[in-house]
């Protein structure tokens, strides 16, 4: 029998409730697909930095570095600060760099029975950004200087960190179907680089990668131009690919038009390993409520399917959500709490899987 041992990292908040239910929808589809997953289970997060004054345990890294793949759930706690200000939770850091989880995958789609602000019909919007992980901004985390009348942070990208996140857009566009306008295969660049010279290397470097896709349609947009046309005209994306800064910004609008973060899943992959997780954070009001709504959770728990070679296993997840809320056996309320609760809907995901 195929067996994958996948390393859970529960988080905070209501980080466990939601992996918990969503370990449940994995073990069921394994169950259903002829093959075992193990779960070894670690803490990190605010939790554990309240306790050990770290946020990871070096053990728990290697463990993730050993592992097929891992399972993480959302982390931090507004109140859980380092000296810096900084939230102390935070994993982002430390594991893309750790396990260099170069890409960092969201996929943003229209799905059924969600309530959104914009007037788009589920099969209207899908589409993914791929967001550098390593580099960019957010490679000063940490590093900034500052002082009572000045601060600066560093944007930082190399030629080999731009190239190989411009070259995994491009192959996941070649695994998908194509922008929902019009079925253009097409990657789509979002810089500023009629502004920065940082991102006028990246669209140098992202123009060179394309040439050796010809069959995939590339395009450039400045990031303010795509913040409004992911708004109004989202249908002609198929693959983003971005700089850190402006891809945590903009996957988060790309969510809020669909209905929400909630049900907003990502993936952070690299060349030897990778981790999952949904892209909101932890909710510390709902922890313990069975209120939280775990469809986040649950499609990101379908993507390390598809990174392990289970494609099928993916899918019937994927199915098995869509059809709970076209169905409305699963509804998530005005205030993106499912009803029944968090158990409940994990249980009605798992009855439609197969």
């Amino acid at each position: 029998m195929r067996t994958y041992r996948l390393v859970v990292l529960p988080g905070d908040g209501i980080g466990p409730e939601i992996v918990a239910t969503a370990l449940d929808v994995l073990r069921a589809t394994a169950d259903l697909n002829g093959f075992a997953l193990t779960f070894e289970e670690h803490q990190a997060g605010a939790g554990l930095y309240l306790q050990s004054g770290t946020n990871l345990l070096p053990e728990t890294l290697a463990a993730c570095r050993e592992a097929d793949a891992v399972m993480k759930g959302p982390v931090g706690l507004p109140g859980v600060r380092l000296p810096d200000g900084t939230e102390a939770g935070l994993l982002g850091g430390v594991l893309r760099g750790g396990l260099d989880a170069y890409a960092n995958v969201r996929p943003i789609q229209r799905w059924p029975g969600m309530a959104a602000p914009t007037r788009f019909q589920p099969g209207e919007v899908d589409y993914v950004i791929m967001r550098e992980n390593t580099e960019g901004l957010y490679a000063s985390r940490g590093r900034g200087v500052a002082n009572q009348w000045a601060a600066s942070d560093i944007m930082f990208m190399t030629r080999p960190g731009v190239e190989r996140i411009c070259r995994a857009a491009f192959e996941m566009a070649k695994r998908r179907h194509g922008a929902p306008a019009d079925g253009v295969r097409r990657v789509t660049c979002v810089d500023k680089s009629n502004v920065l010279r940082s991102f006028g290397f990246f669209r140098s470097i992202f123009e060179e990668v394309a040439a050796d896709y010809p069959a995939i349609e590339a395009d450039t947009l400045y990031a303010d131009a795509a913040a409004q046309a992911l708004v109004m005209d989202p249908g002609r994306f198929d693959v983003l690919v971005m700089e850190n800064f402006l891809g945590d910004i903009l996957s988060d609008l790309g969510g809020g038009t669909v209905g929400g973060i909630g049900i907003c899943p990502s993936g952070n992959i690299g060349d030897e390993h990778a981790y999952f997780e949904p892209i909101h954070g932890s909710a510390p009001s709902l922890a313990g409520s069975d209120r939280a709504n775990p469809l986040g959770q649950i499609l990101a728990a379908a993507m390390p399917l598809d990174y392990l070679g289970e494609p099928t296993a993916a899918r019937q997840i994927e199915h098995a959500v869509h059809t709970a809320l076209s169905t409305s056996a699963l509804t998530i309320g005005p205030d993106g709490c499912p009803l029944g609760g968090t158990v409940a809907a994990g249980r009605e995901v798992v009855a439609r899987l197969g």
